[in-house]
């Protein structure tokens, strides 16, 4: 009986483990802006998108006081759409980004974002479906 309950204890500690180790990465809180940049475009360099974007979810939470990382945050993300064919999450998320430069602090945003974003925008004219 005793060996039954050993190999249930076993079993049972086996999957705990298992559980635990597929539960998703914590992105540590330590991690500059920089760094988690970083750790985001080598995820989206190896079309892990999914992780991609929790980098850059994780950058526009965290320092959200901050216009040029939340404008990087949201141009990245809005570009991770355009390359998984979610053309039309895409175009929102563009247009949603250059809207800010029509706002009161465009003084203060990174120029580069909205050229790229027009570019972006300019390239999908042809796409009318999502992928």
């Amino acid at each position: 009986m005793s060996m039954i309950r050993n190999f249930f204890l076993c079993a049972g500690a086996v999957l705990l483990l298992g559980a635990c180790a597929s539960d998703p990465d914590v992105i540590s809180e330590n991690l500059s802006p920089a760094e988690l940049i970083q750790l985001a475009q080598e995820a989206s360099d190896r079309s892990r998108y999914k992780k991609a974007l929790e980098y850059y979810e994780t950058l526009r939470e965290r320092y959200a006081f901050n216009i040029e990382v939340v404008c990087t945050a949201e141009y990245e993300i809005a570009f991770i759409h355009f390359k998984q064919k979610k053309y039309t999450q895409a175009r929102a998320e563009l247009n949603e980004l250059l809207a800010r430069y029509d706002g009161p602090d465009r003084e203060l945003l990174p120029p580069q974002f909205k050229i790229l974003s027009e570019i972006v925008l300019k390239r999908m004219e042809t796409f009318s479906e999502d992928g």
